[in-house]
């Protein structure tokens, strides 16, 4: 090596040179080749360090890369898969090209102007062409979209590996449409490949070749004589486009209900998708919570909105969409406090972006609906917002928390429908099951899990907190009310039953009056008929005599009439002694 480093080399010595590096990289891939085919993830991962330092010296060798990104690939190191090769991300590309569009307008047009103004036939001031014929103006921009093109087309004649092993990176790490776009890329440049090769091959010889996993002759060469059944990468890749196709329609349709104000449909579309059988990548349920997020709290459904919210921030704390709606529903249901933390944790998110001048997480990671360029607007507004927070918690506005809407409930509403909408709410936010979610996701990288589950648990547990102390405030609430509305019911029956004794009495003092009043006219018409028939009927009261004395006389009848009309008519003892007519 200090030859290589001499300034004056002589032929021989630099052909040696070139020898002995090129000899040195033909061992590490022959090495690598050897770890990776035994299919043990130390022995891989001893491997990729070895095609690190083959690349340290030879940067371009496809041999190398592609080994290295397969390697990566079966450690399930998407990550490190998606920044060696993230200038193939089709999402990315889009953004370069929209962030960079109105530079390069730009520059297209002033390239011309120059052009125009310092052409190569251009003249100068006395009539003479120029002195240096050399000198040609172009276009910066032009060339680069040449240059651009030429590795594209480059690129599909020998490396259709990368769209293969970039689409199944890009999958797991919830990039769907650029996974399925890079998958069907690779498909067909294997299948067009293979069309050319099956060209040269006669009848006889003519074989599927697995161009697929033809990732090293030594790995054939070793393997067993009865190897197990496994799904070639050819099938791996047509499973995996059919789930990813499968996501997509459901996530679509969900959007789609979302967007025109079906809120249950879209629920239920997004419930597929986090609760199927099938697991799907971190980064997609992460945004399908948020999604659902969203539909929830639309519907009104407070708790699990924010639920959803906490399952996102644990399986993507950087998420700003969440933060913000998760601080939007605190504040609904007046809980200053959390909202005050949730808005404080996201100025910080917000000034880290300002520092380092660029999106949380890699430059192909997805961010939706937030753009660089809005931020010190939006910081502007927080700070302010949150100010006007302190103030409220300064102003001891932090205990008017709105349980009913937390718990989904109207005001006014009775014991059993409180017990039954909290028992539903304590089983699904237990935070014993707070981490189920994690068994069906497909995390970028399993060493993010501990972590993960620590975030879901803690998030899960203050819920639970809230969701207890709002019971038992609604509990006691209730409580008093259904005392209250007791003791009104007694008092209300208290008063009916007075005022049903009171007419009682008045309806009593009523009867008595009209009975005094009716002997008093008995009393008249007796004396009055009396007087009438003193000569022709004379009757003989005695008044120590407790028995009456009567004569029959033919107007008995009319007698016993009168007597039964002003109540007379209750049983009397009568002496009959004489009967004459």
């Amino acid at each position: 090596m200090a030859a290589a480093t001499s300034p004056c080399l002589s032929s021989n010595d630099k052909k040696h040179w070139w020898l002995s590096t090129r000899k040195i990289v033909d061992k590490y891939i022959r090495d690598a080749r050897s770890l990776i085919a035994s299919h043990e993830h130390c022995e891989i991962a001893s491997a990729v360090g070895l095609l690190d330092a083959a690349l340290a010296i030879s940067p371009r060798l496809e041999q190398a890369l592609e080994l290295k990104a397969r390697s990566l690939l079966f450690l399930g190191r998407f990550k490190d898969v998606a920044d060696m090769l993230q200038d193939y991300i089709p999402s990315l590309k889009i953004a370069i090209e929209d962030s960079s569009g109105s530079s390069d307008s730009s520059s297209q047009n002033l390239s011309r102007e120059r052009v125009k103004l310092l052409s190569a036939n251009s003249t100068n001031s006395s009539g003479s062409p120029c002195q240096d014929p050399s000198f040609k103006c172009f276009s910066i921009s032009d060339l680069k979209k040449k240059v651009m093109a030429g590795l594209c087309k480059n690129c599909d004649k020998e490396g259709q590996w990368r769209y293969l092993v970039l689409g199944q990176a890009c999958c797991h790490l919830g990039l769907m449409e650029d996974a399925m776009a890079l998958l069907q890329t690779g498909k067909r440049l294997a299948a067009a490949a293979f069309r050319r090769e099956s060209t040269c091959l006669s009848d006889d010889s003519f074989s599927f070749p697995n161009f697929f996993n033809n990732t090293s002759s030594a790995s054939t060469n070793n393997a067993p004589s009865t190897p197990p059944r496994t799904l070639t990468e050819t099938e791996t890749v047509t499973h995996l486009l059919s789930h990813i196709k499968q996501l997509l329609r459901r996530r679509t349709a969900a959007l789609a209900a979302l967007e025109v104000g079906a809120y249950s449909e879209s629920i239920r579309h997004f419930s597929k998708i986090l609760d199927g059988r099938r697991g799907a990548p971190q980064g997609f349920l992460a945004e399908c919570y948020m999604q659902r997020a969203s539909a929830y709290r639309a519907t009104g459904r407070i708790a699990e909105a924010i639920a959803d919210c906490n399952r996102t921030l644990a399986l993507d704390p950087s998420c700003i969409q969440a933060l913000d709606t998760r601080a939007a529903l605190l504040e609904t249901i007046r809980c200053l406090p959390d909202c005050l933390h949730d808005l404080e944790h996201l100025k910080l998110l917000y000034n880290s972006i300002l520092r380092d001048r660029k999106l949380p997480g890699p430059a192909w990671k997805r961010h939706n609906n937030v753009r660089y360029r809005e931020i010190p607007g939006k910081l502007r507004v927080l700070t302010t917002k949150i100010q006007e927070l302190k103030q409220r918690v300064a102003s001891g506005e932090t205990g008017n928390v709105d349980y009913y809407a937390l718990i989904g409930l109207r005001r006014g509403c009775s014991r059993s429908e409180l017990d039954k909408a909290y028992l539903l709410l304590c089983l699904r936010h237990k935070p014993d099951k707070a981490t189920v979610f994690i068994d069906r996701c497909e995390l970028a990288d399993d060493r993010d899990i501990d972590s993960v589950r620590d975030r879901a648990k803690l998030s899960a547990l203050l819920l639970y907190r809230l969701l207890q102390k709002g019971y038992s405030s609604l509990s006691t609430t209730i409580m008093d009310e259904e005392a209250s509305e007791k003791q009104r019911k007694r008092a209300a029956a208290a008063l009916q039953a007075a005022q049903a004794q009171a007419h009682a009495q008045a309806a009593a003092a009523a009867a008595a009056i009209q009975i005094q009043q009716t002997q008093e006219a008995m009393i008249e018409f007796e004396s009055a008929s009396s007087n009438s028939n003193s000569n022709s009927n004379r009757m003989v009261h005695s008044s120590e005599a407790k028995a009456f004395q009567g004569v029959f006389c033919r107007d008995i009848a009319v007698v016993g009439n009168l007597l039964s009309q002003v109540g007379f008519n209750r049983p009397i003892t009568v002496k009959y002694e004489a009967l004459s007519c």
